[in-house]
């Protein structure tokens, strides 16, 4: 095969992986046109059309699904190889990529891998905030973080943290105006600040329990946001009760900025754990990242 094909090969399956032009040029750092122009050209050497392309997506043809189920690994094979052989170097070199929600890349992760970085020049570290339950093989991330229930059986799992204890919470001037909730049938009467799921386009449900049984708590409110920050200030705003991690409000109740109420309902979620696939070949940078964010409790 051509060797320009191998390069053209690669861009397509950026492409098809995106399912967008504008994602996959963004991400080679390239135009629109020369990705155009790139895949025009492949697909006039094979003779085959390889994407289907409307006004608004783009999809393989079963010839580009087939390009992509069956030589995709095989490229990320070779790419593990030479990873591995650049690894009998002096110096760990490459990119890790991570994905994780945004707090937790705040009070976790970059806390940890920051110091790691001066003293491996060669180390990039690329993090990718993103509530999406994440395909990590699928999208070429190296490392995924989600909480212990939630990663995949086949997939090598490192603890990051303990449990993470949860919280009901609310500012004073919130409960100034409503009294304070001490079941489900009055948790349900309150203004509740909800999350909408990335993956699903769904409200979250607020996964309590109580005296052993685990319960959902569909509440509803006038807030509704795609990430925790702006639901913690909307709580700290006064606007109503939100529900989230200890980590992210714990402080804000103990300096009495936000108030506690149901903790017998609230559980501790299972730890956060790093993940990734189970790789023959693991690289020294992708080592050196798991060592430093791994839980030293």
């Amino acid at each position: 095969m051509a060797r320009d094909n191998i390069n053209d090969i690669l861009v397509f399956l950026a492409v098809a992986r995106e399912r967008s032009f504008t994602r996959a040029a963004a991400k080679l750092g390239m135009t629109q046109s020369a990705l155009s122009h790139i895949i025009r050209a492949l697909e006039t050497r094979l003779g085959v059309r390889l994407l289907t392309r409307t006004t608004r997506s783009v999809s393989p043809t079963e010839a580009g699904e087939r390009l992509l189920q069956n030589v995709a690994p095989r490229l990320e094979e070779i790419e593990a190889e030479l990873t591995a052989i650049s690894d009998m170097g002096d110096k760990p070199s490459g990119t890790v990529r991570i994905t994780a929600i945004d707090h937790v890349v705040d009070a976790v992760l970059w806390p940890r891998i920051a110091p790691l970085l001066p003293l491996y020049p060669d180390l990039h570290v690329e993090i990718s905030s993103d509530y999406r339950l994440v395909d990590i093989a699928a999208e070429r991330y190296d490392i995924g973080v989600r909480y212990g229930d939630q990663v995949e059986k086949d997939m090598i799992a490192v603890r990051l943290t303990g449990d993470e204890p949860m919280m009901i919470v609310g500012s004073p001037a919130y409960f100034a105006r409503r009294p304070v909730p001490a079941s489900m049938q009055d948790l349900l009467k309150h203004n509740c600040i909800c999350l909408r799921l990335a993956s699903s386009g769904g409200l979250y449900a607020w996964e309590l329990q109580h005296e052993g049984q685990a319960l959902e708590a569909r509440v509803r409110g006038q807030a509704v946001f795609t990430n925790v920050y702006p639901m913690r200030d909307a709580a700290l705003g006064g606007i109503g009760l939100a529900f989230l991690p200890e980590s992210l409000v714990g402080r804000h109740v103990r300096d009495g900025s936000l108030v506690s109420v149901m903790a017998d309902w609230c559980p501790a979620f299972p730890g956060l754990h790093a993940y990734y696939p189970s790789r023959r070949n693991s690289s020294r940078a992708l080592g050196l990242v798991i060592d430093a964010i791994r839980y030293k409790g």
